[in-house]
């Protein structure tokens, strides 16, 4: 578990936060905007999210608790997507990974036309459609590093053109060349029909992206806190889980 983050005034020690936390995944790359982003969001809103997080135990891992269960339907060139994975998602998750999974599903609102000679269609074009599929490869030839190198991908001024440099820094052992052939043949395609079934078996349908299902249910009046304050919505939902199992009784 990540060492705890004062985040009172200028007690935002970065050597120090850097020397604690050498797993953080994404360290090569986002020390500073992760480091920065979450002083400065807790300095702004004068609300120590970590601290509170760490007030109500939810920080800690209860073999007993399953963790939170997140899952972004979203598409690799959606603005809003790009930024909620970059703000929010990634160093929500970077920081409680023990308490939450993450799962990724790139699709959004494509459309899969089996029939035609390119049997997707993206709302931001071709590069969307090549983009989701190269990241659905990544993740599936990757494993437990893919979120990383989403990550990177995503906080890249050209997504697409990041893939291989970012799966270099991230997984040198698989080969670009086993992505390269998966986007531009039948496994891509299969991996992208799997996310087109799994978006479009969303109920309610989505009506947007990007969107966010929790414990494997999607909830209109929690979007606004998990979009702006996921840290502490999943510290909250945790906590939740705790305190039933304890009582029985859900708070």
């Amino acid at each position: 578990m990540l060492q705890k983050l004062n985040t009172n005034g200028s007690s935002c020690d970065r050597q120090r936060w850097v020397k604690s936390n050498k797993r953080l995944i994404g360290l090569k790359l986002s020390t500073e905007r992760l480091f920065y982003f979450w002083c400065l969001r807790n300095a702004v809103r004068q609300k120590p999210v970590e601290k509170q997080c760490m007030e109500v135990n939810a920080t800690r891992p209860n073999q007993a608790v399953p963790p939170v269960s997140v899952i972004l339907y979203y598409e690799s060139l959606c603005p809003d997507c790009r930024v909620f994975i970059t703000q929010q998602l990634f160093p929500t998750w970077t920081m409680l990974q023990d308490i939450m999974t993450v799962t990724l599903v790139p699709y959004g609102n494509a459309k899969e036309i089996p029939s035609a000679n390119s049997p997707f269609t993206c709302q931001h074009g071709e590069p969307e459609c090549r983009g989701n599929m190269i990241e659905a490869c990544i993740i599936h030839l990757t494993g437990h590093t893919a979120f990383q190198i989403i990550y990177c991908m995503e906080s890249s001024v050209n997504v697409v053109n990041a893939a291989q440099p970012c799966l270099q820094l991230y997984a040198p052992s698989v080969s670009w060349s086993s992505v390269d052939s998966c986007w531009k043949g039948g496994l891509g395609y299969q991996l992208m029909h799997r996310n087109a079934v799994m978006t479009r078996a969303l109920r309610p349908v989505h009506t947007h992206v990007p969107w966010l299902t929790v414990n494997g249910e999607y909830e209109e009046e929690n979007e606004d806190k998990e979009m702006s304050s996921l840290f502490y919505f999943v510290c909250q939902l945790y906590k939740v889980r705790m305190v039933f199992l304890v009582t029985g009784t859900p708070i």
